[in-house]
C-alpha cells in the first residue's frame, strides 16, 4: 500500500471543491487527478487545489491508474453511468448522494463493485462528521433509552428557475434527492433499517419535480420518525431524538458542529467537538481507513443500506406518481 491513498474527482462542481478541501487537509491523502468534460474547468480546478493532473474528460480520467479511489462528484442523474465508468475501469468509488436515482440503478453499481471485489461507498458525510459519531455512541449505550421518536427537516428556497439543476427533472431535481436523503438516512441510521410502514405527500410544482414533501415512517419496533424536506421553501435543519429516558438534540444536523443530551431530571450535556475543515474530510478519511484494511465496504454506510434508503425513497416517489425521465 501507498503512503498516501491517491484521490481523482470526477467533476469539478460546487460539492467536488468542499470535498478537495476536505481531503487536502488529511496527511494521508493526495489529490492526485480531476476530470472533466471541459479541459479548461479540470485545469482551473486543479491549479487551485494543486492537483498534479488534469484531464479532459472522465474516460482519461480512470485511465489513470496511479489513482487509488475515485470520488464521483457529478450530478446524480450521472452517478450510474460515472460510478460504472470506474469501476469497470478498476478504480474504487466514492460516489455522492443521492446514490443514484432510484434503487435499480444502486443495485446495477453495487452488483459490480461486488462482482470486481472493488471499494463502493455512498458519501453520505453526515454519517462520518465527529458530533453523528457521538450520537450513534450514545444510542448504542442506550443513554436515552428505547428510541421512540425522531423528527428532522432540510430546506431551502432556491431561486425561481426551471432550468436549474434543482427544479429540471432531467437533472434529477427536487425535494427528495438533493435534500431529503439526509434526514432519511440519518433516520435509517437512528432506528437501524428501513421503516415498517411509510406515509408521504408532496407538493410537485410546475417543471414536475417535488418542490417539498413530508413523510411519516413507523418502524417495526414501534418508533415513529417524522421527515420533511424542501427546494422552495426554507425549512429547520434541526433533528431531535427522543427515548424513553431523554433526547438528542442536533443543531444543523447534516453539518453538525454541536448536540445536547438531555436525561429526563438532569441538566443537558453539551457536546462540541474540534470539527475540522469543512467537513468533508471525516468522509474522506473513512475511504482511507477501508481501503488502508483492503475492506470493499464501510460498515459506517455500508452499501446494503444505501441500497434500502433508495428503495424508501422509491415508495415514496411511487405514492406521489413521481417518475424522473430516465425512468418512463
Amino acid at each position: 500500500m501507498v503512503d498516501k491513498i491517491r484521490f481523482g474527482i470526477l467533476g469539478p462542481g460546487n460539492i467536488a471543491h468542499k470535498f478537495a478541501q476536505g481531503v487536502s487537509i488529511l496527511s494521508d491523502a493526495k489529490l492526485l487527478a480531476v476530470g472533466s468534460r471541459s479541459k479548461e474547468r479540470a485545469t482551473q480546478f486543479a491549479s487551485k487545489y494543486g492537483i498534479e493532473r488534469a484531464y479532459g474528460s472522465y474516460e482519461e480520467l480512470v485511465a489513470d491508474k496511479d489513482i487509488d479511489v475515485i470520488y464521483v462528484a457529478s450530478p446524480h442523474p450521472a452517478h450510474m453511468e460515472n460510478a460504472l465508468l470506474c469501476l469497470n475501469a478498476g478504480r474504487a468509488v466514492l460516489c455522492e448522494k443521492a446514490f443514484t436515482m432510484n434503487a435499480g440503478q444502486a443495485q446495477r453499481i453495487i452488483n459490480t463493485a461486488r462482482e470486481k471485489k472493488l471499494f463502493l461507498m455512498e458519501a453520505m458525510w453526515t454519517r462520518f462528521l465527529p458530533v453523528t459519531v457521538k450520537v450513534r455512541e450514545w444510542l448504542s449505550q442506550g443513554v436515552i433509552g428505547e428510541v421512540q421518536n425522531f423528527r428532522a427537516s432540510s430546506g431551502f428556497c432556491a431561486p425561481w428557475n426551471e432550468n436549474s439543476r434543482v427544479l429540471s427533472p432531467t437533472l434529477g431535481g427536487g425535494a427528495l434527492l438533493d435534500v431529503g436523503i439526509y434526514p432519511i438516512s440519518y433516520a435509517s441510521m437512528v432506528f437501524g433499517g428501513q421503516p415498517a410502514k411509510a406515509s408521504s405527500v408532496a407538493d410537485i410544482g410546475k417543471t414536475g419535480v417535488d418542490e417539498q414533501f413530508a413523510a411519516v415512517f413507523k418502524y417495526s419496533g414501534g418508533g415513529i420518525a417524522s421527515i420533511s424536506g424542501a427546494v422552495r421553501t426554507v425549512l429547520s435543519v434541526d433533528a431531535v431524538i427522543t427515548g424513553t429516558l431523554g433526547n438528542i438534540f442536533i443543531p444543523r444536523f447534516l453539518s453538525a458542529h454541536s448536540a445536547e443530551l438531555t436525561i429526563t431530571g438532569s441538566e443537558p450535556v453539551k457536546y462540541e467537538p474540534v470539527f475540522e475543515s469543512i467537513g468533508y474530510n471525516y468522509e474522506a478519511a473513512e475511504v482511507i481507513r477501508c481501503l488502508s484494511a483492503g475492506k470493499t465496504e464501510s460498515d459506517i454506510m455500508p452499501l446494503d443500506e444505501t441500497l434500502s434508503i433508495m428503495k424508501t425513497m422509491d415508495a415514496m416517489r411511487a405514492e406521489w406518481g413521481l417518475k424522473y425521465p430516465c425512468e418512463e
